[in-house]
């Protein structure tokens, strides 16, 4: 009975299939700002953090915190790219909308697929890309995909190192005081432990350090990594 009412639906013409796109489009470039203004709410309250760890002079926790403000500013980032990447596919729909009212159906885009096989290795969109791809092909608006290529991509993490430049930047950025004065400091704190300590150790080490502030450091990181996310 559902086949024979697929059947009998009617087919959305080019144009409406088009613009369809572009809608859904719009909706998730609205969902990537939601997401961009709710890590940097959270950024906000881990800003505070670090402020008053430097008032208890616990470097230690601060640069647990200072880590996860350069993860979230990364994540930001992308955002932003997959947001602008998200506004060129609609573009060139937009293209595409006028094209087939002309002559009735869809040509295939190859700035289209090129932008869909960028955005299915981001794994803030790559479900949603999946999705999108399968309806696209259908429609003969870009080629099949390899599927090895989709599924190395759904699998694909940003897993880079936050550099020791990076923390301290923003340490000296949230200290107010001088390039030269607090990174020696870091410097400083750094040496005193064992330099065989992997950087996960390292890192359970300075939220040790915080003592009756372990919990709150805890929440705070968990609530970065869910809005990141």
């Amino acid at each position: 009975m559902e086949k024979v009412k697929n059947l009998l639906k009617p087919k959305p013409n080019p144009q409406q299939q088009l613009r369809d796109w572009q809608r859904r489009l719009r909706q998730d470039c609205r969902n990537i700002e939601r997401q961009i203004r709710d890590v940097q709410k959270e950024e906000k309250t881990v800003q505070k953090a670090i402020r008053e760890a430097f008032k208890r002079n616990d470097m230690g926790s601060a640069k647990v915190l200072a880590k996860e403000i350069v993860r979230s500013r990364r994540a930001v980032n992308r955002f932003h790219e997959n947001k602008a990447q998200l506004n060129s596919i609609s573009m060139h729909l937009g293209e595409s909308v006028v094209i087939a009212r002309t002559v009735g159906h869809i040509f295939k885009s190859a700035e289209v697929m090129k932008l869909v096989n960028n955005l299915m290795k981001a794994p803030e969109v790559a479900m949603t890309m999946q999705e999108f791809s399968k309806e696209m092909i259908k429609a003969g608006l870009i080629e099949e995909i390899v599927n090895d290529a989709m599924d190395a991509a759904l699998d694909s993490e940003d897993i880079e190192e936050e550099t020791e430049e990076e923390i301290e930047k923003v340490l000296v950025e949230l200290a107010g005081e001088t390039a030269a004065q607090l990174p020696a400091a870091v410097i400083k704190e750094k040496r005193k432990k064992p330099s065989q300590t992997s950087s996960k150790a390292a890192e359970e080490n300075a939220i040790a350090e915080g003592g009756d502030d372990e919990d709150e450091l805890q929440e705070i990181r968990a609530r970065l990594a869910r809005v990141r996310s």
